[in-house]
């Protein structure tokens, strides 16, 4: 009885950047407005609004990170925790054979 009028929450989703250039381009043409779009669409208003201001900071139509400078920062992040795990995996086998050759 509990779950009686509680709405469960949206499944995250994903979408291709092809998919979010033409919600971009809907959005442009002026013909209705973001939330019109979305709500056709069944996107979050929040999300296809994201994608515009993106779009234009990518245009370098606004100021702001482009798509490409807030995707380093992740990458580095990744590479370094992929490094850290190979120091890790490194120090225990020097360990390891540390104890066998005595």
């Amino acid at each position: 009885m509990e779950s009686m009028g509680k709405e469960q929450p949206r499944p995250r989703r994903s979408f291709t950047p092809e998919f979010k250039a033409e919600i971009v381009e809907l959005c442009r043409r002026g013909d209705r407005s973001v939330g019109q779009i979305a709500k056709d669409l069944d996107l979050t208003e929040t999300a296809v609004r994201l994608w515009v201001n993106q779009a234009e900071v990518d245009a370098g139509e606004r100021d702001g990170l482009t798509s490409s400078e807030r995707e380093e920062p992740a990458a580095l992040r990744r590479e370094n925790r992929r490094l850290r795990e190979d120091v890790d995996i490194l120090k225990r086998a020097t360990a390891f054979f540390a104890t066998e050759t005595r």
